[in-house]
């Protein structure tokens, strides 16, 4: 993870902390456990390979950025989740 994705995190992190204390053990859960449908995981990988060539669109860059970053506010949110379903295992 360079610099930047460190900082975005981390301000993520921040930024939802207070949805992460109303997280009940159920929502949690399912947050964890929560993934992309087939439609919208195909859609992602054709965007990343035509990224990795080069090949994006100015539209389809807007459309693969906003995946990204949907995808970093998930996984901050799993992270929470998973911290408060393992403290509730530990204690």
């Amino acid at each position: 993870m360079n610099h930047t994705e460190h900082a975005t995190t981390n301000f993520l992190d921040r930024l939802l902390e207070p949805f992460g204390e109303c997280l009940t053990p159920e929502v949690a859960e399912k947050l964890v456990n929560l993934r992309a449908d087939s439609v919208v995981q195909a859609r992602l990988e054709e965007l990343a390979d035509k990224s990795t060539e080069g090949e994006l669109s100015e539209d389809e860059r807007a459309e693969y950025e906003s995946y990204v970053h949907a995808i970093d506010v998930l996984a901050v949110l799993q992270a929470r989740a998973r911290r408060l379903l393992q403290a509730r295992a530990v204690g």
